[in-house]
Protein backbone atom coordinates (compact mmCIF):
# COMPACT_ATOMS: atom_id res chain seq x y z
CA UNK A 1 0.00 0.00 0.00
CA UNK A 2 1.01 3.30 -1.04
CA UNK A 3 1.72 6.20 0.89
CA UNK A 4 0.06 8.28 -0.72
CA UNK A 5 -3.27 5.85 -0.22
CA UNK A 6 -2.30 5.29 3.23
CA UNK A 7 -3.19 9.04 3.75
CA UNK A 8 -6.15 8.67 1.46
CA UNK A 9 -7.48 6.29 4.19
CA UNK A 10 -6.45 8.32 7.51
CA UNK A 11 -7.34 11.33 6.50
CA UNK A 12 -11.17 11.28 6.77
CA UNK A 13 -10.51 9.02 9.74
CA UNK A 14 -8.43 11.76 11.56
CA UNK A 15 -10.58 14.22 10.44
CA UNK A 16 -13.88 12.66 11.88
CA UNK A 17 -11.95 11.81 15.06
CA UNK A 18 -11.12 15.78 15.27
CA UNK A 19 -15.08 16.55 14.35
CA UNK A 20 -15.85 14.40 17.13
CA UNK A 21 -13.13 16.36 19.63
CA UNK A 22 -15.17 19.78 19.48
CA UNK A 23 -13.23 21.04 16.85
CA UNK A 24 -16.03 23.25 15.59
CA UNK A 25 -19.17 22.54 17.77
CA UNK A 26 -17.07 23.95 20.70
CA UNK A 27 -16.66 27.32 19.11
CA UNK A 28 -20.05 27.21 17.46
CA UNK A 29 -21.41 27.15 20.79
CA UNK A 30 -18.84 29.87 22.22
CA UNK A 31 -20.66 32.54 19.08
CA UNK A 32 -24.00 31.63 20.02
CA UNK A 33 -22.85 32.53 23.38
CA UNK A 34 -21.63 35.85 22.36
CA UNK A 35 -24.83 36.14 19.86
CA UNK A 36 -27.18 35.98 23.28
CA UNK A 37 -25.18 38.58 24.89
CA UNK A 38 -24.65 40.84 22.25
CA UNK A 39 -29.23 40.79 22.36
CA UNK A 40 -28.85 41.55 26.22
CA UNK A 41 -26.82 44.38 25.82
CA UNK A 42 -28.66 45.71 23.47
CA UNK A 43 -31.77 45.64 25.48
CA UNK A 44 -30.26 47.14 28.29
CA UNK A 45 -28.86 49.88 26.11
CA UNK A 46 -32.43 50.48 24.92
CA UNK A 47 -33.73 50.84 28.57
CA UNK A 48 -30.33 52.78 29.51
CA UNK A 49 -31.83 55.55 26.32
CA UNK A 50 -34.85 55.62 27.15
CA UNK A 51 -34.46 56.47 31.24
CA UNK A 52 -33.45 60.41 30.32
CA UNK A 53 -36.56 61.27 28.50
CA UNK A 54 -38.62 59.62 31.10
CA UNK A 55 -36.39 61.55 33.90
CA UNK A 56 -37.35 64.55 32.09
CA UNK A 57 -40.68 63.86 31.50
CA UNK A 58 -41.14 63.33 35.59
CA UNK A 59 -39.08 66.32 36.23
CA UNK A 60 -41.56 68.67 34.57
CA UNK A 61 -44.61 67.57 36.95
CA UNK A 62 -42.70 66.37 39.77
CA UNK A 63 -39.51 68.73 40.66
CA UNK A 64 -39.90 67.74 43.98
CA UNK A 65 -39.34 64.63 43.76
CA UNK A 66 -35.39 65.27 43.31
CA UNK A 67 -34.33 62.66 45.45
CA UNK A 68 -35.85 59.59 43.28
CA UNK A 69 -34.57 61.51 40.10
CA UNK A 70 -30.81 61.83 41.04
CA UNK A 71 -31.23 58.63 42.26
CA UNK A 72 -32.38 57.06 38.51
CA UNK A 73 -29.76 59.28 36.84
CA UNK A 74 -26.69 57.80 38.84
CA UNK A 75 -28.16 54.66 38.85
CA UNK A 76 -27.93 54.63 34.90
CA UNK A 77 -24.41 56.32 34.88
CA UNK A 78 -22.94 53.99 37.29
CA UNK A 79 -24.54 51.00 34.94
CA UNK A 80 -22.76 52.75 31.72
CA UNK A 81 -19.49 52.34 33.43
CA UNK A 82 -19.52 48.74 34.32
CA UNK A 83 -18.62 47.24 30.68
CA UNK A 84 -18.71 43.57 30.21
CA UNK A 85 -17.32 42.23 26.79
CA UNK A 86 -17.69 39.02 25.22
CA UNK A 87 -13.84 38.55 26.55
CA UNK A 88 -15.46 38.98 30.09
CA UNK A 89 -18.00 36.39 30.24
CA UNK A 90 -15.75 33.95 31.74
CA UNK A 91 -15.09 36.38 34.74
CA UNK A 92 -17.36 35.54 37.68
CA UNK A 93 -16.51 38.91 39.38
CA UNK A 94 -17.08 40.96 35.78
CA UNK A 95 -20.34 39.92 35.11
CA UNK A 96 -21.25 39.85 38.73
CA UNK A 97 -20.57 43.54 39.15
CA UNK A 98 -22.21 44.24 35.57
CA UNK A 99 -25.38 42.63 36.93
CA UNK A 100 -25.17 44.14 40.24
CA UNK A 101 -25.16 47.48 38.45
CA UNK A 102 -27.85 46.93 35.91
CA UNK A 103 -30.00 45.70 39.14
CA UNK A 104 -29.46 48.83 40.85
CA UNK A 105 -30.54 50.68 37.85
CA UNK A 106 -33.49 48.16 37.86
CA UNK A 107 -34.28 48.90 41.48
CA UNK A 108 -33.74 52.65 41.21
CA UNK A 109 -36.63 53.19 38.51
CA UNK A 110 -39.31 51.34 39.96
CA UNK A 111 -39.99 54.34 42.11
CA UNK A 112 -39.71 56.89 39.06
CA UNK A 113 -42.32 54.54 37.47
CA UNK A 114 -44.82 54.85 40.77
CA UNK A 115 -44.60 58.23 41.11
CA UNK A 116 -47.41 58.75 38.83
CA UNK A 117 -49.84 57.59 42.07
CA UNK A 118 -49.14 60.52 43.70
CA UNK A 119 -49.08 62.63 40.22
CA UNK A 120 -52.33 62.22 38.37
CA UNK A 121 -51.54 64.67 36.00
CA UNK A 122 -48.49 62.46 35.26
CA UNK A 123 -50.80 59.54 35.05
CA UNK A 124 -52.64 61.57 32.07
CA UNK A 125 -48.96 62.48 30.29
CA UNK A 126 -49.45 60.63 27.01
CA UNK A 127 -45.47 61.04 26.58
CA UNK A 128 -45.43 59.65 30.49
CA UNK A 129 -47.21 56.93 29.87
CA UNK A 130 -45.51 56.19 26.30
CA UNK A 131 -41.91 56.05 28.27
CA UNK A 132 -43.43 54.05 30.65
CA UNK A 133 -44.67 51.32 28.60
CA UNK A 134 -41.47 50.93 26.51
CA UNK A 135 -39.68 50.51 29.51
CA UNK A 136 -41.45 47.50 30.97
CA UNK A 137 -41.59 46.36 27.51
CA UNK A 138 -37.72 46.58 27.45
CA UNK A 139 -37.23 45.41 30.78
CA UNK A 140 -39.79 41.76 29.59
CA UNK A 141 -37.20 41.71 26.70
CA UNK A 142 -34.25 41.82 29.23
CA UNK A 143 -35.49 38.94 30.70
CA UNK A 144 -36.27 37.00 27.72
CA UNK A 145 -32.70 38.06 26.62
CA UNK A 146 -30.99 36.90 29.77
CA UNK A 147 -33.24 33.45 29.85
CA UNK A 148 -31.56 32.80 26.32
CA UNK A 149 -28.08 34.00 27.27
CA UNK A 150 -28.37 31.75 30.18
CA UNK A 151 -29.29 28.68 28.09
CA UNK A 152 -27.00 29.27 25.13
CA UNK A 153 -24.25 29.22 28.23
CA UNK A 154 -25.49 26.01 29.95
CA UNK A 155 -25.03 24.55 26.56
CA UNK A 156 -21.08 25.47 26.27
CA UNK A 157 -20.62 24.87 29.65
CA UNK A 158 -21.95 20.88 29.49
CA UNK A 159 -19.93 20.87 25.92
CA UNK A 160 -16.71 21.69 27.32
CA UNK A 161 -16.98 19.76 29.86
CA UNK A 162 -18.10 16.13 28.46
CA UNK A 163 -16.63 13.88 26.33
CA UNK A 164 -15.40 13.99 23.52
CA UNK A 165 -15.72 17.54 22.88
CA UNK A 166 -14.16 18.38 26.36
CA UNK A 167 -11.14 17.05 24.75
CA UNK A 168 -10.64 19.52 21.62
CA UNK A 169 -12.37 22.46 24.21
CA UNK A 170 -9.17 22.23 26.26
CA UNK A 171 -6.73 21.25 24.17
CA UNK A 172 -7.66 23.56 21.15
CA UNK A 173 -9.59 26.52 22.66
CA UNK A 174 -8.22 26.43 26.37
CA UNK A 175 -12.03 26.89 27.01
CA UNK A 176 -13.34 28.29 30.39
CA UNK A 177 -16.89 27.90 31.71
CA UNK A 178 -18.68 30.79 30.79
CA UNK A 179 -21.16 32.44 33.85
CA UNK A 180 -24.84 32.94 34.03
CA UNK A 181 -26.57 35.86 34.94
CA UNK A 182 -28.06 35.32 38.54
CA UNK A 183 -31.09 36.48 40.01
CA UNK A 184 -30.63 39.81 41.77
CA UNK A 185 -30.50 39.49 45.46
CA UNK A 186 -33.85 39.35 46.58
CA UNK A 187 -35.34 39.41 43.62
CA UNK A 188 -37.89 35.89 44.61
CA UNK A 189 -39.57 38.33 46.72
CA UNK A 190 -42.65 40.41 45.83
CA UNK A 191 -42.07 44.62 45.71
CA UNK A 192 -43.38 46.21 48.68
CA UNK A 193 -46.05 49.02 47.70
CA UNK A 194 -47.33 51.49 50.26
CA UNK A 195 -50.38 53.24 49.57
CA UNK A 196 -50.33 55.31 52.14
CA UNK A 197 -48.10 57.76 50.18
CA UNK A 198 -49.33 61.09 49.65
CA UNK A 199 -51.13 61.63 46.58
Amino acid sequence: MTALRRFGILAPLAALSLAGCGINSVPTAEENVNAKWANVQSEYQRRSDLIPNLVETVKGYAKQESGVLIAVTEARADAGRVQLSAADLDDPAKVRAFNDAQNRLTQAIIPLQRLQEAYPELKSNQNFLTLQSQIEGTENSILVSRRDYNEAVQAYNTRIRTFPDAIGAKIFYGAKPKVPFEAAAGAQEAPKVDFNTAG
